[in-house]
């Protein structure tokens, strides 16, 4: 086993983990993060996904050992002080039905807002694109992103 040593959520976390286990099983089995969600555990369905350095990505995919000395926010981290304006946006727009895909839709979301405020429907699409919805058809989603670029920028 290896010791590993990150800030999870702003809080630094040291872990002893086997060199094969992935981020997504220490998040959410050893460490007790719900949100981030095993889905395929192929990287395709974006259930898992967290900000790994503030850049979103799967969490099945990537090895826990690869986390050392980095930071992971989940969206247990990004709603710390309560629902964020995204969050109601989401909620305003009814975009989810059984909420399974909604963590890893809002913080892949929560990244595309931060690094373009003003994002076009295509770009949301793209930024959403790795992240799998059965239930929605998504438009309710893309119209709280969009919702939220015009309400806090305009």
């Amino acid at each position: 086993m290896t010791t590993i040593t990150f800030m999870l959520n702003g809080e630094r976390r040291s872990i002893a983990v086997e060199p094969w286990e992935i981020l997504l099983d220490v998040v959410r089995d050893r460490l007790g993060i719900k949100s981030p969600k095993a889905g395929c555990n192929r990287g395709d369905c974006g259930t898992c996904t967290v900000l790994l350095d503030g850049r979103s990505v799967r969490s099945c995919l990537i090895l826990a050992v690869e986390v050392d000395g980095h930071e992971i926010t989940t969206l247990e981290g990004i709603a710390a002080d309560g629902l964020t304006a995204l969050q109601e946006a989401f909620l305003a727009n009814d975009s989810f039905q059984c909420g399974f895909c909604a963590p890893g839709m809002i913080v892949t979301a929560t990244e595309l807002l931060r690094d373009t405020p003003h994002p076009t429907e295509g770009q949301i699409k793209e930024a959403l694109a790795g992240n799998l919805c059965r239930c929605t058809g998504y438009r309710p989603i893309i119209e709280a992103v969009q919702s939220l670029g015009r309400r806090c920028h305009e």
